[in-house]
C-alpha cells in the first residue's frame, strides 16, 4: 500500500497529534475531531479518527463480553499495547489499516 500521507507536505505535526491522541484516548478525542469543522475537513485526521472511534468501539464491546470469561482478562492490557502501536504508526504520518476495522469503515463510505 502506498502512504500518500506520508509523502504528503500537507500532513502537518498538529495532523500527526490529533491522530496519535485519537487512538490513546479513543472514543473522546474521535468525537472531538469529528464534531469540529477545521479537523475533520482534514483527510488526514478524518481517516484515522474514524478509524480510531471504530476501533474504540469495537474494542469496548469485545472487552466487555470477554469481561464475562475469567482467563481472557489477563490479556486485557493487550488492548492498550494494540492502541500505543497504533498511535506511534499514526505519529509518524502513516496510513495504516486495520484488519476488518478499515474495510468496514471503508465499505460504509466513512472513510476513502
Amino acid at each position: 500500500m502506498t502512504d500518500q500521507f506520508q509523502t504528503n507536505p500537507e500532513v502537518t505535526s498538529d495532523d500527526r497529534l490529533w491522530g496519535l491522541l485519537s487512538y490513546l484516548l479513543t472514543p473522546i478525542v474521535p468525537v472531538i475531531i469529528l464534531l469540529s469543522e477545521d479537523k475533520k475537513n482534514r483527510a488526514f485526521q478524518k481517516f484515522h479518527g474514524i478509524s480510531a472511534l471504530a476501533l474504540g468501539i469495537a474494542e469496548g464491546i469485545a472487552m466487555t463480553i470477554l469481561a464475562l470469561i475469567p482467563i481472557v482478562q489477563c490479556f486485557t492490557p493487550l488492548v492498550y499495547i494494540i492502541n500505543v502501536l497504533y498511535a506511534l504508526k499514526d505519529n509518524k504520518g502513516e496510513k495504516f489499516e486495520i484488519p476488518v476495522i478499515t474495510n468496514f469503515c471503508k465499505n460504509q463510505g466513512w472513510i476513502s
